[in-house]
């Protein structure tokens, strides 16, 4: 079965478009839980860089929320989440790794972006392509 989005980019089966769905359901829920609990219920104390993160994981916890409902139309918000962990995987962990620094702080956060991996199975790539990289700019200014 296939989803028409729009008929101007190739068709997303509905099983991938699932997927996608729950991809941010997990988003919202687990990371939701603890980062939510982390900036609810932590100290005053904690140092600014780990807040300022905190808060970027909270709003996207939340944001998760909406590519439940709009999975295709919040593909954006699940591209910066393969992006960000993808860098981090390959120029922080496995850096460490392959440098013999691995630490136990880098291996929790291993285990909390290894997941991603999923993505890369179930992201429609050729609607991303087509939607992000083919289609024209939107216009700099209104035609008269």
């Amino acid at each position: 079965m296939q989803s028409n989005y729009n008929s101007t980019f190739p068709p997303i089966a509905m099983w991938r478009i699932h997927c996608i769905r729950f991809i941010f359901l997990l988003m919202a829920t687990f990371m939701g839980f603890f980062v939510w609990r982390n900036l609810l219920f932590a100290s005053a104390d904690v140092p600014v860089p780990q807040t300022l993160s905190r808060s970027l994981l909270a709003a996207l916890a939340l944001l998760s929320l909406l590519g439940v409902r709009y999975p295709i139309q919040m593909l954006p918000l699940m591209l910066f989440e393969v992006t960000w962990k993808t860098i981090w995987l390959v120029l922080i962990a496995f850096r460490a790794w392959l440098a013999g620094k691995w630490t136990p702080d880098i291996e929790s956060l291993f285990n909390d972006c290894i997941g991603i991996v999923f993505a890369y199975f179930f992201m429609p790539w050729r609607y991303v392509w087509a939607r992000y990289v083919l289609q024209p700019m939107e216009p700099l200014r209104q035609a008269k």
